[in-house]
């Protein structure tokens, strides 16, 4: 995406006791753009979200917002607000003063506090519900109150840490629509953690994938998913193949790997090395399936197999799909061309820089 920095946290490091939860955090957050941190439980999402914030602060590094160093700077201090999984609302009180609230605190004139109440209950769309008590709401509806009263501050920064993971599938799928409408309404930088992968490919602008406290990569969500560098992003985010093998030759726009005994075409590498292992990532989707030999020119990867199991998944089905080496490869076909079944010989082929990553 790129863009002008608003957020950058350097060196980050945060320890909870003898805890190490967050290591070596270099992040830059780009002005308008939707973020979304993506990884398990206990990666370290939540506890850098809550250092942007100002609800911890770091063990070691620091935090700047438009070139200031805010890195000890309380919550209140900061041009940032967040919405948790939580939610925090205050269950004696209407909508409008929930979202109100943080208005009051800061002696907004009355006549201000009504127009702007009024303004973002329109955009999220529940100005109806204006004089409920939040007790009265269904899940989603307490949902978009929270969000509406940390967006009705302005802040340059809006956090939102697992804001949907108490929500059944279907709700939190509506609610991707609306938070998209609303992020690209409003305008300001989202930075978002969550533990489901789905969520992060349908909301974000930009991924980082963290682990064991660590960002492993982050970029565009179309290269994450598509190249990922490491063995965990390519594991974690969507399905995949993983593929060791070791480098036989190197041509100059490809190079042949021995994958147990079956030769595989990928693309020409940067000082690769006779005999040197390697980790290929290639995704079910991008590998085509046949009951009749395939006539492609130029160079394929093309082998024979045995379909032994077979996964409906409602739009599409998973093939597991045994080979002449006795590796296992995982082949989705769309339900409509899903015209095979277990036992079925098959050809399983993909084009060499067909969606494969080398990675680490």
């Amino acid at each position: 995406m790129g863009g002008e920095v608003i957020l950058k946290t350097v060196d980050i490091w945060k320890w909870f006791g003898k805890v190490l939860a967050l290591r070596e955090i270099n992040l830059e957050v780009y002005r308008g753009e939707l973020l979304v941190l993506l990884g398990p439980s206990g990666s370290g999402k939540s506890t850098l979200l809550r250092i942007i914030g100002g609800l911890e602060f770091p063990s070691r590094g620091r935090v700047y917002m438009d070139g200031e160093d805010i890195t000890f700077y309380p919550p209140y201090k900061r041009d940032t607000s967040m919405v948790f999984q939580s939610l925090a609302l205050f269950p004696h009180m209407t909508v409008y003063d929930n979202v109100a609230y943080g208005l009051k605190i800061r002696k907004v004139p009355k006549d201000e506090i009504d127009r702007r109440v009024d303004e973002i209950l329109e955009l999220v769309k529940i100005r109806e519900l204006r004089d409920r008590k939040v007790t009265q709401l269904s899940g989603g509806q307490r949902q978009r109150v929270a969000i509406a009263r940390s967006l009705i501050l302005n802040p340059k920064v809006l956090l939102l840490d697992e804001p949907l993971g108490a929500l059944d599938l279907k709700l939190r799928k509506e609610l991707h629509v609306e938070l998209k409408r609303l992020h690209k309404e409003v305008g300001n930088t989202w930075i978002f953690v969550t533990h489901d992968q789905e969520e992060a490919l349908t909301l974000a602008d930009r991924i980082g994938i963290m682990n064991s406290g660590r960002i492993e990569q982050i970029g565009d969500k179309w290269d994450v998913y598509e190249r990922p560098s490491k063995m965990f992003v390519a594991d974690f985010i969507g399905e995949t193949n993983i593929i060791q093998g070791s480098i036989k030759k190197a041509y100059k726009d490809y190079i042949v790997i021995d994958w147990r005994g079956i030769e595989l075409y990928v693309p020409f590498i940067e000082g690769c090395e006779g005999s040197k292992e390697i980790y290929l990532s290639i995704r079910p989707e991008n590998i085509s399936i046949s009951k009749t030999r395939p006539r492609v020119t130029g160079k394929l990867n093309l082998f024979n197999g045995e379909i032994i199991d077979e996964i409906f998944k409602g739009s599409y089905v998973t093939y597991y799909i045994k080979l002449p080496n006795k590796e296992v490869l995982r082949v989705t076909v769309l339900t409509k061309d899903a015209d095979f079944d277990v036992g079925d010989k098959v050809f399983v082929y993909w084009k060499p820089r067909m969606g494969v990553s080398i990675i680490e």
